[in-house]
């Protein structure tokens, strides 16, 4: 996998509560397109260096979300939902991000559309354009729920297990401690894959817990279904879900047919099509965005 390059422009916001790091990478004064990393509570490297291929016609924006990366803090004060909407408002009008195109991945696609939908009811300064969603976290916790449940399932199978036994036996944490840590991450995260071998290719991250728990707290028992929030979300969406995720392909199903969004189902890939299938991810992101700029401008000029 060849190294992260260094991003053009980066920098800590000065208008969030928590200054939040942010890069910029690609084609300089091409549109826009701000990314939205999983988590809750990683950071943004390990969407690359895959998604810089978008790059060569974009303008690409990432930034660490509150409490993750380089943009963590020491306020105690728990971390929800709102807080990341509230941030994602600072960020986009800080760094005047118009007309906003949010790419959003896996809680980075719940956060989209957590965002699009306190927009839609005037909670928010700024507004999305449109929305690409790459295996969107779970819209209710019930699939939230399924989600959990068939990860464990995936964790639990005897060859993983097997690998997991092997490494610690392998005495490869004395011998090579950074070879260690990569495998264990690996394996950590091999249940999201179609193919598990294809994990070698996903730059490593840190999820901190903290973060991760308060906010999915704040969520509660929500169900952005039953309460008809996801059908104020009129903009246009694309849905990109990978058939062998975990995360249930009913979850990112019933949000396109809420939203009226764009599905794309892939074949061959897990839950991160970025690294299992990016030739036919980027060219139904490509077709996307190509098909939807003539909303962006009409927005812009409104």
């Amino acid at each position: 996998m060849p190294p992260i390059p260094a991003p053009s422009e980066s920098g800590f916001t000065r208008t969030t509560a928590a200054p939040l790091f942010w890069v910029r990478y690609g084609r300089v004064g091409a549109p826009v397109l701000l990314v939205l990393h999983g988590g809750p509570g990683a950071h943004h490297d390990y969407l690359l260096p895959q998604l810089l291929t978008l790059g060569d016609e974009y303008e690409l924006v990432f930034y660490d979300q509150r409490g993750g990366g380089r943009s963590k803090t020491d306020d105690r004060e728990p971390i929800t939902w709102r807080t990341h909407v509230a941030d994602l408002d600072q960020v986009v009008g800080e760094l005047e991000i118009e007309p906003l195109s949010l790419l959003g991945y896996s809680w980075g696609g719940l956060l989209a559309l957590l965002f699009a939908i306190e927009a839609a009811a005037g909670r928010t300064t700024h507004s999305p354009s449109r929305l690409v969603l790459v295996d969107p976290a779970p819209v209710t916790r019930e699939f939230r729920r399924q989600f959990e449940s068939e990860f464990l399932r995936r964790q639990a199978d005897s060859s993983v297990v097997q690998l997991r036994t092997e490494l610690a036996h392998s005495g490869l944490r004395e011998l090579d401690p950074d070879a260690y840590r990569q495998r264990a991450f690996e394996l950590s995260v091999a249940g999201y894959f179609a193919n598990p071998a294809a994990v070698h290719d996903l730059t490593p991250f840190r999820v901190t817990g903290r973060v991760q728990q308060t906010v999915w707290e704040s969520l509660g028992d929500f169900d952005l279904l039953a309460d008809g929030s996801l059908q104020t979300v009129t903009v246009p969406t694309l849905v990109v879900h990978g058939r062998e995720d975990p995360i249930p392909l009913a979850s990112s199903q019933a949000a396109a047919l809420a939203t009226k969004a764009t599905l794309v189902i892939m074949d061959g890939s897990g839950h991160v099509p970025y690294v299992e299938q990016p030739a036919a991810l980027f060219s139904a992101v490509r077709r996307f965005l190509q098909e939807t700029r003539s909303a962006t401008t009409h927005r812009a000029s409104v």
